[in-house]
This record gives structure tokens, C-alpha cells and sequence, in this order.
């Protein structure tokens, strides 16, 4: 087994190996960042009470104020996770309360987390950081994506989850999905079917990760095994 890995170490220039037992193993830690759409955050959630998510999660923060009384609010506080409301402004993306609030943690999920993680946040974290976000980019972009392209009359829409680097939605890519749309679909209905694909992906490449069946290594690239 040591010449197997010494040899996988080799063929990828990866600076270290981990060899991980998930029947006996502990679960990853993870921290959950989501802003004002709630639909990843639910989903992730919903299949972490089911028990399809091999993982603990520590907390989840965000910038919006979901207030006390909200789905989110009472599940978190039911379960007793720490939800941390952060409100950020152009010139204080709150990065070092955020690193505070992560530092026990072995990767990071942004769930349609709105803001941009400056490198400086990236290095000093200096773990994975996954990310997801509808396949209408780069056409379709700024406020109201779905509508623009419902507008325009895409038939193909997708999700993408990868993980996140210094440039903008442009590190190593996990998952991706893709689905049919129709002149049959309203926009209600092509909104729904983008945010399904975007939980669906989010979910597959955490749980992708976690198996230890993807990796990023050198040149932007990853390893799925």
C-alpha cells in the first residue's frame, strides 16, 4: 500500500495523501455560507437530518437576516446549529469574523453565498472551498439570470460545482448538470427546474468529496477517481 500511494503521489505532484475509513472515520466538519435564496441551504440541510450527508455541521453564516420565526431559524435551532448573521457592505466583507467562526472546520460549502472571498480569505483558511452556481453564466449575467434566459429562450440549463480560487468561478470543477427546458415551461417553472439542478450538483459534489473520489491538484485541474 505505501509503494501504491507513493506512486499516486508521483503521477499527480500532490504535497500530501489521506487515507480515510468512512465507516470509522469521523464526519467532516463543515461550514454552511448561504445569502438570501434559501433553496441549497434546505436541501443541504434536509439531507444532513436524513443522513445522506457524511458530514457534521458546525454552523452556517450569512448575510441575510433570516429573523427568528423563519423555516431555516426554527431548523437550526431545533437541531442546535449556530447561525450567524453577518452583515457585509462593499468595503467589509466580515472575512475575519468568518474565519473565526470556521477555524475548526475541514472544508467550507457556499450555497449560493453571494459575496467573493477575497485570496487573502483563501490562504489564510487554507482549505477547500466548494461552491455552486446555475449554468446561465457567462450569458446571462447581473440581476434576474433565469429571466433572461427564460427571456431569450434557452433550452438547455444547467449547475456547476467546483472548487473556489482566487479567480471568479473558475477553479477546479467537481459536478456538473444539465436539463432540458421547453416552450412548455413558465418562468416559474424554469426557475424551479434551474434551482433543482443546482441542489442536485451541490449535493453530488459534497458527497463526491467526502468519498475522497475527487481532488484538486496542479493546473486548475482535478482528479476523480
Amino acid at each position: 500500500m505505501d509503494e501504491d500511494f507513493r506512486k499516486l503521489l508521483t503521477t499527480y505532484s500532490a504535497m500530501r495523501s489521506v487515507v480515510r475509513v468512512p465507516d470509522h472515520d469521523p464526519k467532516y466538519k463543515i461550514c454552511i455560507l448561504a445569502s438570501k435564496q434559501d433553496h441549497c441551504l434546505v436541501d443541504l440541510l434536509h439531507q444532513w437530518q436524513e443522513g445522506r450527508l457524511p458530514v457534521d455541521i458546525t454552523c452556517v453564516i450569512s448575510n441575510h437576516d433570516r429573523g427568528p420565526n423563519t423555516h431555516v431559524s426554527r431548523f437550526l435551532e431545533r437541531h442546535g446549529i449556530p447561525y450567524h448573521y453577518l452583515q457585509t457592505t462593499n468595503t467589509d466583507k466580515r472575512e475575519g469574523e468568518i474565519l473565526e467562526l470556521v477555524q475548526n472546520t475541514d472544508f467550507l460549502v457556499l450555497a449560493r453565498y453571494m459575496q467573493l472571498l477575497s485570496g487573502d480569505f483563501l490562504k489564510s483558511y487554507g482549505k477547500d472551498v466548494i461552491n455552486i452556481h446555475h449554468g446561465l453564466l457567462p450569458s446571462f449575467k447581473g440581476g434576474k439570470p433565469s429571466k433572461q434566459a427564460f427571456d431569450a429562450g434557452v433550452k438547455l440549463i444547467g449547475a456547476t460545482s467546483h472548487f473556489v480560487t482566487q479567480e471568479l468561478d473558475a477553479g477546479p470543477i467537481i459536478e456538473q448538470m444539465v436539463a432540458r427546458v421547453s416552450h412548455r415551461d413558465n418562468l416559474q417553472s424554469f426557475v424551479q427546474k434551474s434551482e433543482n439542478l443546482e441542489k442536485q450538483c451541490l449535493t453530488k459534489a459534497i458527497k463526491s468529496y467526502c468519498e475522497l473520489r475527487v481532488l484538486p491538484y496542479e493546473d486548475n485541474k482535478t482528479v476523480v477517481f
